[in-house]
């Protein structure tokens, strides 16, 4: 492997970016994709998308007959959830059965206690305090369940930003539409308030804080797996 092009894709993996490496395994060329690069005009730009999606590697053949492996290196998927309410204690398990790194915010220290939430998840600050250190990405879901504006709406705003890939809020209709208005007076576009999953969760009929944990993880995983336009 070229020594520039191994640099180059573990800068990316350090920064919590993805990137495929692309090997014609005939003449051995080499090139390096970023998730952050324009894929309209690359001939592949469909299959990329689904590996950006789905993280694995394999072999395509192109048109041309050519044969063409892709190194698939995408960051773990990450869940930040802000809220240590009862619908975050079941969808913490749950979401870690399916693989993502789990992150529960709330300010409220009656809340976010260690009782209710294993210690190594838990962050009793402000949202905006945590996001500092650790911030949202294109490979984290954001889910605001906390009813909260003081709490919800910079996360809310500042995932949107980031572009993860999944970014839901609790709350019925009318509550959100007041969140639209608040977040939109905040300068966010109207195409990127359509992207918020909300009232959140796939339509299950959920009532339960453990069924609106599955319904909230069902969306989660579809966006993932199959993209916003899925949704």
């Amino acid at each position: 492997m070229d020594l520039k092009l191994l640099q180059e894709l573990n800068e990316e993996r350090e920064y919590r970016r993805a990137a495929i490496l692309v090997t014609d395994t005939k003449s051995g060329e080499q090139r390096l994709v970023r998730h952050a690069d324009c894929l309209s005009g690359d001939p592949l730009a469909g299959e990329l998308a689904k590996r950006f999606r789905s993280g694995k590697s394999g072999m395509v053949e192109t048109e041309d007959g050519r044969e063409l492996f892709l190194t698939v290196s995408v960051p773990p998927r990450r869940l930040v959830i802000i809220g240590a309410v009862h619908i975050s204690q079941a969808l913490v398990p749950m979401a870690e059965i399916a693989g993502f790194d789990v992150t529960v915010i709330d300010p409220r220290t009656a809340f976010a206690t260690p009782d209710r939430f294993p210690e190594r998840l838990l962050r009793a600050e402000w949202p905006e305090d945590v996001l500092k250190d650790a911030p949202l990405d294109a490979f984290t879901a954001l889910v605001a369940v906390t009813h909260d504006p003081k709490i919800d709406d910079l996360p809310l705003k500042a995932a949107l930003e980031a572009g993860c890939f999944y970014v839901g809020a609790l709350g019925s209709r009318k509550t959100h539409g007041k969140r639209l208005d608040r977040l939109k007076e905040a300068g966010v576009s109207d195409e990127a308030l359509s992207t918020i999953d909300a009232p959140i969760g796939l339509d299950i009929g959920a009532a339960t804080p453990a069924e609106i944990a599955v319904a909230v993880l069902g969306s989660i995983i579809k966006a993932l797996r199959k993209g916003l336009e899925a949704n």
